[in-house]
């Protein structure tokens, strides 16, 4: 199995909303093996498939009951209210208190391409929300509220700066300086 690497905030493919499945075939079943793989080794509850670059209305989870994953899921029913500190593995390191739904009903399809639908509450029904927000293109941050978040893009900007820009574009600004491009 191959390790992904997580894409983080910034990616432009986390603010895409992904396509629909419409065929369940070999390489989408190592695609998931891969995924729950990469889930471990992060260490993370869930992950959808935009978060490794793929953008396809999947994702795999597990809460403690083993791996799952699920395709062109849905949420059709969702009560009540659940604050809970919640966190991205494409937002390494951040965390923030958020409401959600305490309970949801997800439908959505398995890799044998049977239909399931799930009663899930407290952390399921969170993970199978933020999965399917990853599946939207909505990141953690925009649910935020208007303090929270400015105070989150503030770090986001901050990390940005600090971080080391990527080796291609260190390469152009050095051949630009030559006057090659």
């Amino acid at each position: 199995m191959a390790i992904y690497d997580i894409r983080t905030f910034g990616d432009p493919v986390l603010r895409q909303r992904a396509a629909e499945i419409t065929d369940v075939d070999e390489a989408l079943v190592r695609l998931a093996q891969d995924m729950i793989e990469t889930m471990y080794d992060a260490p993370g509850v869930g992950l959808a498939a935009p978060q490794v670059g793929v953008e396809r209305r999947m994702f795999v989870y597990d809460v403690g009951e083993g791996p799952s994953t699920v395709l062109n899921p849905r949420i059709v029913e969702s009560d009540g209210e659940w604050t809970y500190d919640e966190g991205c593995l494409s937002i390494p390191g951040l965390s923030w208190e958020l409401v959600r739904p305490r309970r949801v009903r997800l439908v959505g399809v398995d890799l044998d391409g049977n239909e399931i639908d799930v009663d899930a509450d407290e952390l399921l029904a969170r993970c199978f929300q933020h999965e399917i927000d990853h599946l939207d293109g909505v990141l953690v941050v925009e649910r935020l509220d208007e303090v929270q978040r400015k105070e989150a893009m503030r770090v986001l900007r901050q990390r940005a700066l600090e971080a080391p820009q990527p080796r291609r574009q260190l390469v152009g600004k050095v051949l630009s300086s030559r006057g090659q491009s």
